[in-house]
């Protein structure tokens, strides 16, 4: 059995925890006085540290140190979360990830962030406030008060198996004053009832300070509900260090407990706690794509015992076969929610990019999101953050005019930018939209007929000219900047879509500002589909793109070519024949069925020979030979062994809703 690399775990941790970091300090950038985003912050910093330094990773222990310090003035009060220290303490987090993951390439930029970081919080910038007059005149009485205090603890019994290191504590507890040290040995127990992972020794700690108390509870911050630990203050002439009291002392009532920090109070219900943060486990990604492969095989293989099981007359067989197809179903819909994650994930990484290019670009950008709980395939979601990318940047840098401009077109100074995510039958729609000026049609002719990708004189629509900025090498900025300008990000959005067996719809109204939204499928690999023939071939429908099945009225049955369409409850619904589509031969059936699919707000009926029922279809990906079909999305493979395609219902859709704008007002009026 082989077990995790420490360092990867800290690195995995680590990753999460500057996440927390970077989302925290973007709250706190548009609410800078909310103290529970600043502590949140602290805590973050404060984990990274002393995991670092247990880890040893001493550069990362030291330089989030010096953050630490430096963002503990905040947490004091004694400097303001103005933008200008948001961003540095963004560079510094960024400086973090380098350091853990890429420490060669972390150079000496660290030194400079810090200065940086001095600078911005420093008492000459932010002077300490002066203590108000009662105050001022009670300081004399509280300088002749205690100044010593004496600190005993004892750490959690799995202190040391979890990685504390009691060292770094006490190093911890110098720092917020001179301190004597004295090992407590009354729980050691004898040789041969030690347990070597257990924790037995406490400490007594003499120090000087003024009120340790709120620093001590930041020390234990991670430990404090499972450790023994009391604080008393020491009178000014008792300086020499006491012997080590016996246990039963600890609990004398002359001690006082430390109280425990603000937040322990959220978390007061240990057994909760503890269930809770025993609910998920840290899994490869590889193994839950292993996992998926083979419960495909095992969907494939369901599949042929129930069809041999539908040929024989053995009821042992066909008890059998039912049982199997009802477990494999479940193990399907369970393996496929370990691997669906909420777009949200995605989402949120989005919020530091608005924030930097926005600077970058010195326009006010409101960066609003929604649908953040809407689920989507791992796999989808790993492949969409460059697409995301592009589309929002582009947003910003290209849709989104300056503040000037925007105030002389009657529009608010601060641009907007939404990110959304809904569903939508089989599919998860998901928009970028902005309120900027749209796109300029003649602008992109122009460009188009300049760098050769039209001719001349080539009749085009608005919207087909709108397309064109997905063409390769496409772009109608006048310059080329950091962010745009090469013609390299709206081609690699559509072939990325494309991939995924997705569409990108782009609608926009000059002076008002564009939406691109991309129409994803929930999954690349299972899904409950309808199995149809079309003469003598098999197809697979993806299920939750249909809405019904009707059969295919007899006066429809010799209608023309293309110029069809169903009364569906009084709404008309265009049909396709599939027969037309394939150029399938020979005669069709006498008694045709059509089912009604849908895509985003688009309806329309494909009419087949026979529906022969649902089943589970793992989808194989065509190869490039057959990439231009763009009636199939994948393959999959029958109980027989045969092999039925996948229908693309969003291509299908598009081909009735041509046929609805082309022949809708005649046969409208024909209907009426």
């Amino acid at each position: 059995m082989s077990f995790p690399d420490p360092t990867e775990t800290f690195r995995q941790e680590a990753r999460e925890l500057l996440e927390q970091l970077e989302l925290g300090l973007l709250d706190l950038e548009h609410d800078p006085s909310n103290s529970d985003l600043i502590n949140s912050t602290f805590r973050a910093l404060h984990t990274i540290k002393g995991s670092g330094a247990m880890f040893g990773f001493t550069d990362v222990a030291s330089f989030v140190h010096e953050f630490e310090t430096a963002f503990d003035r905040v947490r004091k009060g004694l400097s303001p979360a103005t933008p200008d220290l948001i961003a540095i303490a963004l560079d510094a987090k960024d400086h973090v990830h380098t350091l853990i993951e890429r420490p060669e390439a972390a150079g000496a930029a660290g030194e400079a962030i810090l200065e940086r970081l001095r600078n911005m919080v420093s008492t000459d910038r932010f002077p300490e406030p002066p203590l108000p007059r009662e105050a001022a005149a009670a300081a004399p009485a509280m300088a002749s008060g205690p100044k010593r205090w004496r600190l005993r603890f004892f750490l959690p019994k799995d202190a040391l198996l979890y990685g504390t290191n009691p060292l770094l504590l006490l190093d911890e507890l110098r720092a917020i004053g001179p301190c004597d040290v004295v090992a407590l040995t009354d729980k050691v127990p004898p040789l041969g009832e030690l347990d070597p992972e257990g924790t037995y020794l406490g400490w007594q700690v003499d120090m000087t300070a003024d009120d340790p108390a709120a620093a001590i509870d930041d020390v234990f911050l991670f430990l404090r509900d499972g450790m023994e630990l009391t604080l008393e203050p020491l009178a000014e002439a008792a300086l020499a260090i006491a012997p080590a009291p016996p246990p039963t002392a600890l609990a004398a009532p002359a001690i006082a407990p430390v109280p425990p920090p603000r937040a322990a109070a959220k978390s007061e219900p240990q057994p909760a706690a503890a269930e809770k943060a025993g609910s998920s486990l840290r899994v490869a990604a590889e193994r839950l794509d292993e996992l998926m492969d083979r419960v495909g095989e095992l969907v494939i293989a369901q599949a042929r015992l129930t069809q041999i099981a539908a040929q024989s007359s053995d009821s042992n067989l066909k008890t059998i076969a039912e049982e199997l197809e009802r477990l494999s179903s479940g193990l399907r819909d369970t393996t496929m929610g370990i691997r669906m994650v909420p777009i949200g994930t995605l989402f949120a990484r989005f919020r530091r990019l608005v924030h930097d290019v926005s600077r970058d670009l010195d326009k006010d950008i409101e960066f609003i999101t929604s649908g953040e709980e809407t689920e989507l395939d791992k796999t989808v979601i790993e492949k969409l953050a460059d697409p995301l990318v592009h589309l929002i940047r582009n947003s910003m840098d290209h849709g989104l005019e300056p503040a000037a401009a925007r105030r002389a077109a009657g529009k608010p100074a601060r641009g907007t930018v939404r990110l959304s995510a809904v569903y939508a039958g089989a599919e998860v729609a998901i928009s970028v939209s902005d309120d900027g000026a749209g796109l300029d049609a003649a602008r992109i002719r122009a460009k188009a007929e300049e760098n050769g990708i039209i001719a001349h004189d080539a009749k085009l629509s608005d919207q087909e000219l709108y397309n064109l900025i997905f063409a390769p090498g496409f772009s109608t900025a006048s310059e080329i900047t950091a962010l745009s300008g090469r013609g390299v990000g709206m081609d690699v959005v559509k072939r990325t879509i494309d991939g995924l067996r997705g569409t990108i719809d782009l609608s926009t109204r000059p002076g008002e500002g564009t939406t691109l939204t991309l129409r994803l499928p929930l999954t690349l690999a299972i899904i409950d589909g309808m199995l149809v023939r079309v003469g003598n071939g098999r197809y697979t429908i993806p299920l939750a793109a249909v809405e019904e099945c009707v059969e295919l009225p007899a006066e429809a049955v010799g209608s023309a070519r293309g110029r069809s369409f169903l009364d569906i409850r009084g709404a008309l619904v265009p049909f396709v024949r599939l027969r037309d589509v394939f150029n399938t031969p020979g005669a069709p059936d006498a008694h045709q069925k059509v089912v009604i699919v849908s895509s985003g707000e688009g309806r329309v009926g494909l009419v087949v020979d026979q529906i022969i029922g649902n089943n589970q279809t793992v989808i194989k990906q065509l190869s490039k030979l057959h990439a231009t079909l763009k009636a199939f999305s994948g393959a999959t493979i029958l109980g027989d062994g045969t092999v039925a395609l996948i229908l693309d219902t969003v291509h299908l859709v598009g081909m009735g809703q041509d046929l609805e704008n082309k022949f809708k007002p005649a046969e409208a009026g024909r209907a009426a």
